[in-house]
């Protein structure tokens, strides 16, 4: 049995006392779309964040175990302050408000740089990258294998499919689309792995101007990383559900990346950019699907024409000829609507 409010925040008083904030000022900050809470410490002139991931839906090691990883590599990722696994409550160094989307919507007269500030983030990724797998991935880190690939694009026709059709997907045609997607997705698990922190977009990247060099790119949001294909990341930040990029900034960016690797098959990692970004577009609209009809968060829905979009668009590489075929017969363009934001659904 989940504790109540009050047993939450009786464990959340304790764990702030121990450790010297129980009288600090406390704000809430924006959350996303998991169990996460977020709350900003004020203590004179002391900041710090509270991550508050309650168990069982949330696990707070895997992000102190990459945090650490990426401060090792000289990255801005938030200092661990203190933590209580068990109770899913992390200290965090306060990283501040200018998140890229922030700083990106006050415009280049306020250091919204556009092209700048991707261009700090790509070479961030170029840096990553040119480290050996042996440390970019370390012993445990899970891999991003066909099973969690299948899982995540199943979000489409386990959530949205029934939303937008008004019925459950067939099993039959639940099939089809699973065995379309182990066709298109052989070259990506066939690829060397690298760290790949998943979410890698604006709203979770931190400019810090104060700071030099690539540390200037703050990081959150990675405790789902995984050890998968290195054009992940740069395909989630070129890609955003939440955000139109500009396509000469986009093309300007895939060639800053190509140009730092002048052996890499360019046509490999095309292909793959391609297969990895319809695979995370079908999910996401899953998942946005999922997040207003199961838990009353419809705000998500007005992504989902740009996340239409984007998959077609990706779905034009002829590496992804079975999942077009199967989405022109279960899925044809006039059923790729926005969904009703009902909130009945059962998990």
């Amino acid at each position: 049995m989940a504790p109540s409010m009050a047993e939450r925040d009786a464990v959340i008083a304790g764990f702030l006392a121990r450790h010297g904030w129980d009288a600090a000022e406390r704000r809430p900050l924006a959350g996303d779309a998991s169990f996460r809470r977020y709350d900003r410490l004020s203590r004179g002139s002391d900041r710090a964040v509270l991550m508050d991931a309650p168990p069982p839906h949330e696990d707070v090691r895997p992000f102190v175990r990459i945090a650490e990883l990426l401060s090792g590599f000289g990255y801005s990722a938030p200092g661990i302050l203190a933590e209580d696994p068990d109770a899913g409550l992390l200290l965090l160094e306060d990283l501040g408000d200018d998140t890229y989307t922030r700083v990106l919507a006050r415009g280049s007269h306020a250091g919204g740089d556009e092209d700048a500030l991707y261009a700090l983030a790509v070479d961030l990724l170029i840096d990553l990258h040119r480290r050996p797998a042996a440390e970019t991935v370390p012993a445990g880190l899970p891999p991003y294998d066909e099973d969690k690939l299948l899982t995540e694009v199943l979000l489409l026709t386990d959530w949205y499919m029934p939303a937008v059709l008004g019925r459950p997907t067939p099993p039959e045609t639940r099939q089809r689309y699973i065995d379309a997607w182990r066709r298109a997705f052989g070259p990506v698990l066939a690829s060397a792995a690298t760290l790949v922190m998943r979410d890698y977009h604006v709203d979770n990247l931190i400019w810090r101007p104060d700071r030099d060099g690539i540390r200037a790119c703050g990081l959150l949001d990675f405790q789902d990383a995984v050890a998968g294909h290195a054009a992940y990341d740069l395909m989630s930040l070129l890609e955003d559900a939440r955000r139109d990029i500009r396509p000469a900034l986009a093309d300007a960016m895939t060639a800053r990346y190509l140009a730092a690797f002048p052996g890499l098959d360019e046509a490999a990692f095309r292909r793959d950019f391609a297969i990895l970004a319809a695979g995370r577009h079908a999910k996401v609209i899953g998942i946005f699907t999922r997040l207003c009809r199961r838990d009353a968060k419809p705000d998500y829905l007005v992504h989902i024409s740009r996340l239409w979009h984007l998959l077609e668009r990706a779905l034009a590489h002829p590496a992804l000829a079975p999942v077009a075929e199967w989405m022109a017969a279960e899925l044809p363009p006039e059923t790729r609507v926005v969904p009703a934001a009902a909130t009945n659904e059962k998990d």
